[in-house]
């Protein structure tokens, strides 16, 4: 997890009265098996949270099938897991804004908040972030884990904890969006209907773009895309053409 966590093999035994953490371990190639998951001491920045929603995203896929996603290769075992929310159990002693019961969104990279990068708040850039289920840092696919109370967004009443496991990828089509200056006067293109093109996709309209093309080589995400409100759909062919 990103403040640490122990694997199975160091987690020891529950004391008594209290709940044993449990996590999905990855464990080797198509292979998930759930084991206990020791968490770090909680820091006084710190905060405990009962993990309700965990998404499954395309590097978890990755990791599953073949151990690697692009240059990040699984050498040992791996909780999985970065896209989650969950409710607030316990508090560190500095934590002012969270109290136990809140319903949470995790943002799940840890960055150092040292390097000019964090300083000039692209803190998303930072080359020591520690990201939940990147490894070696684990994730958050367990009954568990600790995180810094500053990377924990409280939920409104009106957005359940599903929804609230959704703000990280959500919030890739946002910053796509920011990024290409999207407004009511720009046309979109979006290339691939899975589920970052679709939030893409509700991004780009949320940001007032009138006419959002999805391209796909998949009828169906090409069909789900139009429940969605896409304008237009063109199915390509995954054959390359020389």
């Amino acid at each position: 997890m990103g403040k640490g966590g122990m694997s199975h093999g160091s987690a020891g035994e529950a004391k008594d009265g209290e709940e044993e953490n449990m996590a999905a371990w990855l464990l080797g190639i198509n292979t998930l098996k759930i084991q206990p998951f020791k968490l770090p001491p909680l820091g006084p920045h710190d905060v405990k949270i009962r993990v309700k929603a965990v998404g499954i995203c395309g590097s978890d896929v990755h990791y599953l099938k073949t151990l690697r996603c692009a240059d990040f290769i699984v050498k040992e075992p791996m909780v999985i897991g970065h896209e989650c929310a969950g409710i607030i159990e316990e508090v560190g002693s500095e934590v002012k804004k969270l109290v136990p019961g809140d319903h949470v969104a995790l943002e799940p990279g840890i960055s150092c908040w040292r390097c000019n990068l964090c300083k000039e708040g692209r803190y998303n850039l930072c080359p020591e972030m520690k990201f939940f289920a990147t490894p070696p840092v684990h994730g958050s696919l367990a009954n568990q884990v600790v995180h810094p109370a500053d990377l924990c967004f409280k939920l409104p009443d009106n957005v359940s904890l599903e929804e609230g496991a959704m703000c990280e990828p959500l919030s890739v089509g946002v910053h796509a969006c920011r990024r290409a200056n999207i407004s009511p006067e720009t046309n979109v293109l979006v290339m691939g209907a899975g589920p970052i093109g679709l939030v893409t996709m509700l991004a780009a309209r949320a940001f007032g773009a009138p006419r959002i093309v999805i391209v796909d080589v998949d009828d169906h995400r090409l069909s789900v895309a139009k429940e969605l409100g896409a304008d237009e759909i063109v199915k390509v062919s995954p054959n390359i053409q020389n």
